[in-house]
């Protein structure tokens, strides 16, 4: 075992099960709690907002941090685009919900359907035709296209939904133009939260239960990582990787921080 200074961490599938507890996730973030050990929940969800994140692990986990705990793909896009944009061209069309608009309009972007200089592609649960209408147009045009995630599904209790990858790939197909994307596997959201967090590559690890999402984000950036045999990957899938996670966990409680 390595004695890391910072961690980031999945969350569905890693610290819950859906609605269901992990007891050893709980009994893991309290460790790193009492051991002031710094940590994130990167997540690629773009619907909700840090406190309802919190929320969430604190009503229905038993699990309490703070909002300064949780980073997004739509908080990661927001601070990428706000990288990238200069101050006159801060006009954005959004397919998406409350959390992705929140973000980048706490960076000063206006969300508009009118001339944006970005159109950004997350998950829209309301989403319609009219509005996959104005973003390719509005692609086709010259607005830079940004995808969130690149999630084809998200489970629920009806079954594996449409998740907000397939929603950029749609966009992506009618346009036929490359979005840049923000969330897992691709490295953005890492680079950020490393910046975040504060520490250097080798002192980081990502940890999570997806060798396709987390794991291999962990790996496109060149950083440790902790697969927890909690959620989606299996012993049997991994054994026919190239490239293995650093480390295997069948429990948190196997590990030692």
């Amino acid at each position: 075992m390595s004695n890391y200074k910072g961690y980031f961490i999945d969350l569905d599938g890693t610290i819950y099960a859906g609605k269901k507890r992990i007891a050893a996730a709980k009994r893991f973030i309290e460790k790193l709690q009492e051991n002031n050990i710094p940590f994130l929940f990167v997540t690629n969800n773009t619907t909700k907002m840090p406190r309802d994140v919190v929320n969430n692990l604190s009503n229905n986990h038993d699990i309490h941090v703070k909002e300064s705990n949780v980073y997004t793909a739509g908080l990661s896009t927001a601070d990428y685009m706000d990288k990238i944009a200069s101050l006159d061209a801060r006009k954005v069309y959004v397919i998406g919900e409350t959390g992705l608009c929140t973000a980048l309009e706490n960076k000063n972007f206006t969300i508009t359907t009118k001339n944006p200089d970005y159109v950004v592609v997350g998950l829209d649960t309301d989403v319609t035709y009219e509005k996959f209408c104005i973003a390719v147009l509005a692609i086709q045009n010259g607005a830079t296209f940004i995808g969130t995630n690149p999630d084809t599904n998200i489970p629920n209790e009806r079954g594996m939904l449409p998740g907000a990858g397939s929603l950029v790939d749609l966009v992506k197909y009618a346009t036929q133009t490359e979005p840049i994307i923000i969330g897992k596997p691709k490295s953005i959201i890492l680079k950020n939260a490393l910046e975040i967090i504060g520490l250097q590559k080798e002192d980081v690890v990502m940890v999570g239960d997806n060798y396709m999402t987390d794991i291999s984000a962990g790996i496109n950036f060149g950083i440790d990582t902790l697969l927890v045999y909690t959620g989606v990957s299996t012993p049997e899938q991994i054994k026919t990787k190239k490239v293995k996670p650093t480390h295997e966990i069948k429990s948190f409680d196997e590990w030692s921080i």
